[in-house]
């Protein structure tokens, strides 16, 4: 038996629609701790997950190889309180938002709008919707 309808994009009975923000450069050490900053105190955040090009611990190929990274931004983020290892020269943000109505989404994603258009200065572009799973897929299912 099929069905016609899609699944709800829901967890645990809520909607969770996520914030996809883009940067138009790779941020630096202190531009990505000033964007968590100003983000941390947004209410209705429930999680922020960050990409980009890694850094790795110890360099992987090359002459050099099994010896340390002394990259420049592999550094530790001071981020609401708590200290953050960055392992990645960040490039994007996929925020997870706790809202009830469109209109708390959009005072949120105004909110969020501020904050990156006080601390990313060489532009980004912002989307609304859901970019990562947030149930269980058949590969799941099938690797476990």
């Amino acid at each position: 038996m099929t069905s016609n309808s899609a699944p709800a994009a829901d967890y645990a009975g809520v909607p969770l629609p996520e914030v996809q923000i883009l940067t138009n450069r790779l941020l630096n050490a202190d531009t990505v701790e000033r964007v968590l900053n100003a983000l941390d105190v947004i209410p209705g955040i429930r999680q922020i997950n960050m990409t980009g090009e890694s850094i790795p611990r110890n360099i992987n190929s090359g002459p050099a190889k099994g010896l340390p990274n002394n990259h420049t931004e592999h550094k530790v983020i001071h981020v609401g309180g708590r200290e953050v290892e960055l392992r990645y020269l960040v490039g994007g943000f996929y925020i997870e938002l706790e809202v009830e109505d469109e209109e708390e989404l959009d005072a949120r994603l105004e909110e969020i709008k501020a904050a990156c258009n006080e601390n990313i200065e060489h532009g980004y572009t912002l989307q609304v919707g859901r970019y990562s799973k947030y149930k269980p897929t058949l590969h799941d299912y099938r690797s476990a």
